[in-house]
């Protein structure tokens, strides 16, 4: 990171519904150079799984808010629909017969899935991947036909007309793919999903520490070229304060835990 003098090295852990990486990031040692990014997975995650190895809001001393992933609706070219009525009323038609991939129970893959089968009232059959990429891979394959997909790592393949773009997940169009409707235009009301992307450290990390974090965060988010460059990759950047950050995920954890109950949500082995 540019603006603390320090190399940045990414250790993704995928596995375990995301919660492999939280787990390892939660028993880090407390000195500022593990930090986590904490994603709405582990919002939901804390009510879909039992006995986690972490809590979120007690291992994590929130940071901020990075940025905002919108979900886009996908579908292999071969299926044939080309607006989600018209992929309502094929699952209806066909119940069971249509599946849908997902980056792992407990991601936001999943969770977008979940919630267009019940207020859509059909049943899209979830097979779930060790990831992100190898969920993308296998829509583009045509192993499995939908996926709630983030619009950054989908946009590529969209437009290069390996995947059919449907609708947005989000509550207004995405300057990114503007002609695209989003899910409740196109004939779902009130169907919103989405990821988010924060900065968290491990707890009892010094207070002068997390503010200094923060403070280079910060600023690198407030660079007009770094905003404009994470923008074009399809996010929307946030950049919140730890206050609000905290404020964000315990509300994202309570309003997750209340759709687990109403939806019947179950973890998965994936």
């Amino acid at each position: 990171m540019q603006n603390l003098g320090q190399p940045v090295i990414v250790d993704a852990r995928p596995g375990a519904g995301a919660n492999l990486g939280a787990e390892i990031a939660a028993k880090a040692a407390a000195d500022g150079y593990t930090l986590y990014q904490p994603t709405i997975s582990q919002a939901l995650n804390a009510s879909l799984y039992r006995n986690l190895a972490y809590n979120l809001m007690r291992d994590f001393i929130p940071i901020t808010q990075i940025a905002t992933d919108p979900a886009v609706v996908v579908v292999h070219p071969s299926l044939p629909v080309k607006s989600i009525n018209e992929l309502i009323k094929l699952a209806k038609a066909s119940p069971g017969n249509i599946n849908y991939a997902s980056a792992g129970t407990g991601t936001f893959t999943f969770l977008a899935g979940e919630l267009f089968k019940a207020q859509a009232g059909v049943n899209l059959v979830h097979v779930p991947y060790r990831g992100g990429g190898p969920a993308l891979n296998a829509v583009i394959a045509g192993e499995v036909s939908v996926y709630f997909a983030p619009v950054a790592a989908s946009l590529p393949q969209i437009r290069q007309g390996r995947l059919r773009a449907l609708a947005v997940g989000t509550i207004a169009r995405v300057p990114l793919v503007p002609d695209l409707p989003t899910v409740a235009e196109a004939g779902l009301p009130g169907y919103e999903s989405g990821n988010w992307y924060g900065l968290a450290a491990p707890a009892k990390t010094p207070k002068k520490t997390v503010a200094t974090i923060y403070g280079a965060a910060a600023a690198a988010l407030n660079n007009a070229a770094l905003r404009q460059r994470i923008n074009n990759l399809g996010y929307v950047v946030v950049g919140s304060t730890p206050e609000e950050f905290a404020f964000f995920m315990k509300s994202q954890v309570e309003k997750l835990a209340k759709v687990v109950r109403e939806l019947h949500l179950t973890a998965e082995a994936n």
